[in-house]
């Protein structure tokens, strides 16, 4: 058991001989374990230089060499759902040396990639995509004629997400040739919630481990059979047994080699396994922020600012639901959720169902607050439309993480305003610091109809007082001459100085839907350009909006618009991933000198 991050590179004399799982299958059962606190032990030194999620990674050493022993990869294909748990996948397959450049420019991807690795056979971000995509591949794979084993890891929080059981289905369906290794440590983010995880814990209390060997753990004493949910979709069902025990796993994986078509394998393991902070406290332990930038000092984020307000608007009125898709305590809801617990629906990995069952409440009267972060709602864009933008429903979105974030393409959160402001019925607003945040919940929560707030991880500015929110009305900062630069978001940040630097115009936008066009109007009167700004896609962005009501009225006036260009930024710190998109003061200043 490890008490602390070390902080120096430990001795690792059996991990330091294996640069492929060839090499790994060439050490003799015995030593496994051995090699199991090795790994655990690099990990943990690894994530401390770089920082990145370790607790699922954790919890899966043992079975990562389970898997690499027993199968012939990269022939027979290993796919993982998310890429939280791949930390030691990635060390074991060749990637060792190079753990320390993770998350950095040009360095190790935080998930499975394609492009990195042969081993990495699936490119994973979200959730629950699994079980679908190995499907395919072992599809093609028979088509082709080529014999090898197409091997699933999936957790039980990603389990609880619909695409998985959709994918489940269809492998029955096929009779297909698929081991799904089920990993559960009653743990997504959050502790999981709902039915099925009810269901994996009356499982793993109504059955001791079995360690005897391979079998479907059943017992004739028993009123129930465990894993006859999957037993009835037409698996093989085997478990549960301990994920952490190398040679009950190896017994139990090679034994089903033996066996063709459906095949699940159910797991116990611990998350944060071996670390006694992380086996403490999972949820604290998800992620580690780099040793080197650990403080003590920490600063107020937008995320706590919506808690602290929604804890306080809910005390105020009873007709607030909270609702979130496994992201309480990243959303600032954990206060929320002790305070007001009748009131608040951790619906686990189901965003569809959180946006329908928002639907719902407000249908029935209730003011539901769906918090959200950006990538994620991606995943319910089509309830968005269907269920609450066409029925016009009186829900509010806090949409958090709306912004660059170091984990690359998988997790930025910048489609947002391109793909909601395409949905009539839809009032977007964007806050420049803590204060217009406020001002922006408490409007939502009033406004009648579909709402949504975005707004960045990161420190929120403080800001001071200003006018009260209109519906579609911007705020004036400065007035100045040639250029007016229409700041959305927290851009109008990056903003103030520029327009301080060349006396120009300086507007805070406020609202992306709908736009301020009296104001858009009037500002092409008297300037050259119009400058637009925002942390989000520039095509179908917020500029998008400007420019298609610029060209619509015949108004003349040059435009130009800043945001992330037509590419998926690489991760890296997010004021770098900044740089890339050109939204920094430096270039904003040095791309309006070009144009005026």
């Amino acid at each position: 058991m490890f008490n602390k991050i070390p902080t120096s590179r430990p001795d690792t004399p059996l991990l330091d001989t294996i640069e492929d799982p060839s090499e790994l299958r060439k050490l003799a059962p015995e030593q496994l374990t051995d090699l199991a606190r090795e790994l655990r032990h690099f990990l943990l030194y690894s994530v401390g230089q770089t920082g990145g999620h370790f607790g699922a990674g954790l919890g899966v050493i043992e079975l990562t060499i389970a898997l690499h022993y027993s199968y012939n990869t990269p022939i027979d294909q290993l796919i993982w759902d998310v890429g939280h748990q791949t930390y030691p996948h990635k060390i074991l397959t060749g990637r060792r040396e190079r753990m320390q450049s993770l998350r950095q420019p040009d360095g190790l991807a935080p998930f499975p990639s394609q492009s990195e690795s042969i081993f990495d056979v699936f490119g994973t971000g979200h959730s629950s995509t699994s079980i679908s995509a190995a499907l395919g591949i072992e599809l093609a794979n028979k088509n082709a004629g080529r014999e090898s084993h197409t091997v699933v890891v999936i957790g039980d929080g990603a389990m609880t997400a619909g695409m998985a059981f959709e994918a489940l289905n269809h492998v029955a369906a096929c009779q297909a040739n698929l081991t799904v290794v089920l990993n559960d440590n009653a743990m997504s983010i959050s502790e999981n919630v709902g039915g099925l995880a009810n269901y994996f814990a009356r499982n793993i209390s109504a059955y001791e481990l079995d360690n005897s060997g391979p079998g479907n753990g059943e017992d004739e004493d028993r009123d129930t059979t465990p894993g006859s949910i999957f037993t009835d979709l037409g698996f093989r069902y085997t478990g549960p047994i301990d994920g952490h025990d190398i040679n009950v796993l190896l017994e139990n994986l090679d034994a089903l080699k033996a066996h063709s078509g459906p095949k699940l394998l159910h797991l116990i393991t611990k998350k944060g396994k071996g670390y006694a902070p992380a086996e403490t406290s999972p949820v604290s332990s998800h992620s580690l922020t780099k040793l080197e930038k650990q403080s003590e000092n920490r600063e107020t984020t937008y995320s706590t600012v919506f808690g602290e307000w929604i804890t306080k608007k809910a005390a105020a009125d009873n007709r607030l639901f909270a609702i979130t898709p496994a992201m309480k305590e990243g959303s600032g809801l954990t206060q929320f959720s002790e305070q007001f617990p009748n009131r608040f629906h951790d619906v686990a990995i189901a965003e569809q169902h959180a946006v329908t069952l928002a639907a719902g409440l407000a249908t029935g009267g209730a003011k539901p607050v769906v918090a959200i972060y950006s990538t994620f709602l991606q995943r319910a864009f089509d309830q968005l439309i269907h269920d609450v933008a066409i029925q016009n429903l009186d829900v509010l979105f806090a949409v958090d993480r709306a912004s660059l974030l170091e984990d690359g393409p998988t997790h930025s959160g910048v489609f947002d305003y391109s793909f909601v402001r395409a949905i009539p019925n839809m009032v977007i607003m964007s806050p420049s610091n803590r204060v217009v945040m406020e001002q922006m919940l408490d409007f939502g929560f009033e406004y009648k109809g579909p709402c949504l707030v975005r707004y960045p991880r990161g420190t929120a500015t403080a800001g001071e007082q200003e006018p009260p929110l209109q519906l579609g009305r911007a705020h004036i900062c400065r007035n100045g001459k040639r250029a007016a630069i229409l700041a959305f978001g927290t851009t109008r940040n990056i903003s103030e100085s520029v327009a301080e630097n060349l006396d120009l115009t300086l507007i805070d936008m406020r609202f992306v839907k709908p736009l301020d066009t009296e104001l858009i109007t009037e500002l092409t009167t008297r300037h050259e350009l119009l400058v637009t700004i925002e942390e989000n896609a520039i095509a179908g962005g917020a500029g998008s909006a400007v420019n298609e009501y610029v060209v619509s009225q015949k108004l003349e006036c040059q435009l130009l618009n800043l945001g992330v260009p037509d590419l998926f930024i690489d991760q890296d710190e997010p004021a770098n991933m900044r740089k890339v998109a050109g939204l920094t003061a430096a270039s904003l200043e040095s791309q309006i000198n070009s144009r005026l």
